[in-house]
């Protein structure tokens, strides 16, 4: 708790002196990082959010064929911590439970490779820990104003008539809603007049396998006067990100602890940037982690009382992907 506290206080600190940060908190808030954008070591730590970023633009060689592999999880093991998911759901201990599984994949590629090749709007990469190339912003905050996209629905793009599918599906419709009431909650913890701008849009992501559709809300409020001196105590009340946990958010983590069979760590927490005058952040998902010489791909979907758990477990395999395409490769 001390740690925790200490890395809120120097967030607000930096933030009403105007100094730039950059900061890493894990899922459950036991692991957070803070540093001076100004004292940034390239050769271990890298990040690009969208045009703000220390990212070195270099010539990496690539083997002459893309390997990658999954080592998707075993079905039935799936199925059990699905059950346990929407056992929770039907007891009213949750309504959307944000269910993920680690998958280790076989690839001749390594974290700093995938880093440079990737296309995301958000990107981090930590040496021999982790990459991440997250699609979804968790909050932005410019000139006393937060805005909040929560991401929620996911479709192959192939698919005839995908969008249209995509946003008449029930299930999509009904996770979405849910989430977006989740997220207005959350954001009037810190500020004022919270409101939906923009509702459930469609947004396409490039992936190695192909293109995916993804439907997300665009949710805004006012802040005080005084944000810029407590963007830590902001960014704590807010966590953990409610499209990556559940609703009700408490209680879901709980469930998620005893349904998912390891633990998180970094992946789903959240990262961000303040550039000494606004401030960027974003969901880690889309996540490769380093354990030892094997790397584990993250992913999940949300579960609700209308989920099918076959479907579910092709989205969480479907999301185990690279950012980029290149022309010779095997997948």
């Amino acid at each position: 708790m001390i740690e925790k506290l200490a890395i809120e206080e120097q967030m607000n600190e930096w933030g009403a002196a105007g100094i730039p940060f950059l900061f890493v908190v894990d899922f459950e808030g036991f692991r957070s990082h803070v540093w001076q954008l100004a004292q940034l070591d390239r050769h271990s730590l890298q990040f690009q959010f969208r045009h703000l970023g220390n990212k070195i633009q270099e010539e990496v060689s690539l083997p002459e064929s893309l390997i990658f592999d999954r080592q998707a999880v075993d079905f039935l093991q799936y199925q059990q911590a699905f059950r346990i998911a929407q056992q929770a759901i039907f007891e009213g201990n949750s309504y959307l439970l944000n269910l993920t599984f680690p998958t280790p994949i076989d690839t001749n590629l390594n974290l700093h490779q995938i880093f440079q090749y990737s296309t995301a709007p958000y990107q981090l990469w930590w040496k021999d820990h982790f990459v991440v190339f997250s699609p979804e912003t968790f909050v932005k905050i410019s000139n006393g104003q937060i805005a909040s996209y929560p991401m929620k629905g996911t479709i192959d793009a192939s698919l005839p008539a995908a969008e249209a599918q995509l946003l008449a599906n029930y299930k999509e419709k009904a996770e979405h809603a849910t989430i977006v009431d989740l997220i207005r909650n959350d954001l009037n913890l810190v500020a004022q007049k919270v409101r939906v701008e923009r509702y459930r849009y469609v947004d396409e992501v490039e992936t190695m396998a192909g293109r995916i559709l993804q439907t997300s809300t665009k949710i805004v409020g006012e802040l005080p006067a005084d944000y810029e001196a407590n963007l830590g105590t902001i960014l704590r009340k807010l966590l953990p990100a409610g499209s990556i946990t559940g609703a009700p958010k408490k209680k879901t983590v709980e469930v998620i602890r005893t349904a998912e069979p390891y633990k998180r760590g970094y992946y789903t927490g959240v990262m961000g940037v303040f550039d000494g005058q606004n401030l960027d952040s974003a969901v880690m998902i889309r996540f490769i982690e380093q354990e030892d010489q094997q790397l584990i791909f993250k992913s999940g979907g949300g579960i609700t009382s209308q989920s099918n758990a076959m479907e579910e477990y092709q989205e969480l395999i479907q999301k185990v992907y690279l950012p980029f395409v290149l022309a010779n490769s095997t997948h």
